[in-house]
């Protein structure tokens, strides 16, 4: 049930990026208040803060729980260390800028634009987070992959 979970949230994860990718990234470099709360824009930080949260707290109990299953821990060890790369570089590099885009009275489009094209890098980690939580959930499951 755990591993079940951890594969949604993984997910969700994926999901939301592909979404900001895909639609407010697109936007927000010609007109930044679109992710400037105090301009009326969204707050990225109230989808992605429960959205990590959520995913590592369920990643660490699925990691727990499962570690005498070998195919379902090293999956699950395979997804932690993703995310992890994903959110140290999220937290030393892309968050302080996405924070001070959301902060600042004007935004250069092309510095915001860098940023957006940068930020679209990190997908490689969140699929691979995804593939190894949907990998484990099939381990736990009975499934052979290979």
């Amino acid at each position: 049930m755990s591993t079940a979970l951890a594969a949604l949230l993984a997910n969700i994860g994926l999901g939301g990026g592909i979404f900001e990718h895909s639609v407010v990234d697109r936007a927000w470099p010609r007109k930044p208040e679109i992710v400037q709360p105090r301009k009326g824009g969204i707050w990225r930080a109230g989808f992605w803060i429960p959205a990590h949260t959520a995913f590592e707290l369920v990643l660490l109990v699925a990691l727990y729980l499962s570690w005498g299953n070998d195919g379902v821990r090293k999956a699950l060890l395979l997804a932690l260390a993703a995310h992890v790369a994903l959110r140290v570089w999220s937290a030393f590099d892309m968050i302080p800028k996405a924070i001070a885009f959301e902060k600042a009275e004007t935004v250069d489009e092309s510095v915001a634009r860098d940023w957006t094209r940068r930020s679209l890098m990190r997908f490689p980690l969140a699929l691979l987070t995804s593939l190894a939580t949907l990998a484990a959930f099939g381990a736990a499951c009975g499934l052979r992959l290979g």
